[in-house]
């Protein structure tokens, strides 16, 4: 019998409240406060902006991300995902997002050479990642399952309109969509003409500009081995922080294995890098989504190697052995805490 131990990701956002519905604050010197909570895509989101309208512009972008849900979930029969995912090697109809995602994904795939894989969906379900039903899957299973896997089962229109799977093959778009939405959510209230905006979607943290006083936000970056410690604190403005860590959903068997949810798309099996936790920072938190997981499967040297040839992206990577590894772009915007404040900190 196995014994479900499942810790929701989380980011330490300064500020951050558990609230249902909008609420909006004012003070003679404080800029109107609005936030808004809601559950979607399998975790709860807070989404907190400051400025004239932002109740009615969260409103906006909640509707946007419970639209997005509709559309890319694995397990509703009505979304796009779903009649793909059974359409029994037909093509379906696809939305714009839709589309997007599927190619934006393939893209991926193939520049981390197969780290990121969103046809792994059948593995992980074997697993029961995707169930709660968890269990260890024999090898012939999991060998069984990999034959159905990989992107030459996608066909894709040009235009993104249309797919169709082969060769029995699944798709599951969670690596990625919370962090389109993010940044959907995001234009959405540049759009509206917000600017100081912060939006913690469990695990997935995006930011519009700066906090009203003008300061970068300062989103924490949780200890992968203690939910309660903090590894450290990370300031940005504008940006998309994302995390991806083995602690995020696993269980233990009776003999004490554990077992992530973070599968090496190669073996079928949970990957087996010298990484516990991924921390990635951009401007484009769809690109941060699907690189955080990427990179955990790669390795600190395939990860290492990656972001040296990726200036444009941050990266704060918990090694195994409780190193830090952080890239050049960052360095001056983080700061290390508690037991991590004195650690080896290796500069990629």
């Amino acid at each position: 019998m196995y014994n479900r131990k499942c810790i929701s990701a989380l980011l330490g956002v300064i500020l951050m409240t558990a609230l249902y519905g909008c609420t909006e604050k004012s003070a003679d010197d404080k800029p109107t406060e609005s936030e808004v909570g809601l559950f979607a895509m399998d975790t709860y989101m807070s989404l907190k902006a400051y400025g004239p309208n932002a109740d009615k512009s969260l409103q906006n972008a909640s509707e946007r991300i419970t639209q997005l849900e509709s559309l890319l979930s694995v397990t509703d029969s009505g979304s796009e995902i779903y009649r793909l995912n059974n359409a029994e090697g037909k093509e379906t109809p696809l939305s714009p997002e839709t589309g997007f995602l599927i190619r934006s994904s393939l893209e991926f795939g193939s520049e981390t050479n197969g780290a990121f894989d969103i046809t792994l969906y059948p593995v992980s379900k074997e697993w029961g990642f995707t169930t709660g039903s968890y269990k260890v899957p024999s090898e012939e299973r999991i060998k069984e399952l990999l034959e159905k896997t990989g992107s030459d089962n996608i066909s894709l229109s040009n235009d993104g309109s249309g797919a169709l799977l082969k060769n029995g093959a699944n798709i599951d778009l969670g690596g990625i969509a919370k962090g389109y939405a993010g940044s959907c959510a995001a234009e959405i209230l540049k759009d509206d003409g917000i600017e100081s905006a912060i939006l913690n979607m469990g695990g997935n943290v995006q930011t519009v500009g700066t906090k009203p006083d003008g300061n970068a936000w300062k989103v924490g970056i949780q200890d992968p081995e203690d939910s309660s410690k903090l590894v450290g604190m990370v300031s940005v403005a504008d940006k998309a922080v994302v995390t991806s860590g083995g602690y995020e959903r696993y269980f233990e068997d009776d003999d004490g294995n554990i077992y992530w949810h973070i599968l090496d798309p190669k073996t079928g099996y949970p990957a087996q890098s010298d990484i516990i936790s991924v921390t990635v920072i951009g401007s484009d938190g769809t690109i941060c989504d699907a690189l955080s997981t990427s990179l955990f499967v790669m390795g600190t040297e395939g990860a290492s190697a990656y972001l040296k040839n990726h200036s444009e992206l941050g990266a704060v990577i918990v090694s195994r052995d409780r190193k830090l590894y952080i890239t050049e772009n960052i360095r001056d915007n983080f700061k290390s805490s508690g037991d991590f404040a004195g650690c080896e900190i290796i500069i990629i």
